[in-house]
């Protein structure tokens, strides 16, 4: 046979199987995602061989890994960091992650003076305070600003699916499902975060507790306005009697017409939002980053007696610009 020809089939060959090998490639990938899209977290823990009232401690982290004792405002920011991780919907253990959160610095810190006293770099009180609010940025500050964006993001999933969530609810009640059967379908048919919080509301429920303390529970843990409107119409219609399906379903409209204000608010004010994230964010990543990239940068000058009194001008006005901000784009609808 004509090389050419050869060489022209054997070309096709190989192109028939790059495009087969992709195509499987694709469909494999498309179909992970549906099915991971198709459970929710609480599904998938306990498909994976977890029980139920591991599960429930886990997303819900309702016992608090605080000691006893603590100033009021370190207990304040401690359990503001477990309602964050909640809201978050990690799995790790708090106990572990906060101990992550807390080794990791001095870890970075006590191992960037290792590499300084082996090549060789003078150490002054300049550069300990250097490296320290560098340890403190990458081992601390980098994994909260994460987790704090993880948790913002699902705590505005949980808003846009609640109104979803109430319809779904309502045709379940009007097929005939009781309250609890209705609340199941919910477990289901919903992806994260509504379909595993209200799996834990199921649970709690199927442990013994009332349906309306498990859902208060769930309003309070995720702090929201429309939640608690939910609880309170169940409430009502539990002492008062009347059509529930009904008056959730005004409950939903009254909820969609809010999140549309919402939403031209946060419009609004998105230019203020995005100015705030960047001035809170980029500093410290930039930070981090050049001192990876180019350590000399920052050492060289870290000696100077200036150093040290501008370093804690320049974190005072970091501090004071970030709750300032944060406060100003701080709206209440």
């Amino acid at each position: 046979m004509n090389p050419i020809w050869l060489r022209a089939l054997a070309l096709v060959c190989l192109f028939g199987a790059v495009v087969l090998v992709a195509e499987v490639l694709v469909r494999a990938l498309v179909k992970g995602r549906i099915e991971g899209h198709a459970i929710n977290l609480r599904l998938r823990m306990i498909g994976r061989g977890r029980s139920h009232g591991e599960t429930m401690n886990l997303l819900r982290r309702a016992e608090s890994a605080l000691p006893n004792g603590l100033p009021p405002v370190i207990e304040r920011a401690g359990h503001a960091f477990e309602r964050m991780l909640m809201q978050a919907q990690l799995t790790i253990p708090t106990p572990r992650l906060m101990l992550i959160i807390l080794i990791a610095p001095l870890a970075i810190f006590f191992g960037s003076l290792v590499i300084m006293f082996a090549t060789g770099v003078g150490v002054g009180f300049g550069r300990l305070v250097l490296i320290a609010a560098f340890a403190g940025a990458l081992g601390m500050g980098l994994p909260l600003m994460f987790i704090n964006f993880r948790a913002t993001r699902t705590r505005k999933k949980m808003q846009d699916q609640f109104p979803v969530a109430l319809d779904v609810f309502v045709r379940g009640l009007r097929a005939g499902h009781p309250i609890a059967a209705a609340l199941d379908l919910l477990t289901v048919e919903m992806p994260d975060p509504v379909g595993s919080q209200f799996g834990l509301v199921v649970d709690e429920v199927t442990y013994g507790a009332e349906l309306r303390d498990a859902l208060q529970a769930m309003a309070d843990r995720w702090d929201l306005e429309d939640m608690r409107m939910f609880v309170v119409s169940l409430s009502v219609q539990n002492e008062t009697g009347g059509n529930l399906a009904e008056i959730l379903e005004s409950l939903s409209k009254v909820i969609r017409e809010r999140q549309s204000m919402f939403l031209k608010v946060r419009a609004l004010s998105s230019e203020g939002r995005m100015t705030g994230v960047m001035l809170t964010v980029l500093p410290v990543f930039t930070f981090v980053a050049l001192f990876i990239l180019s350590p000399g940068f920052f050492l060289d000058v870290a000696n100077d007696p200036l150093f040290v009194p501008g370093f804690i001008v320049l974190l005072i006005m970091y501090l004071t610009g970030f709750f300032t901000i944060r406060k100003m784009v701080d709206l209440k609808v």
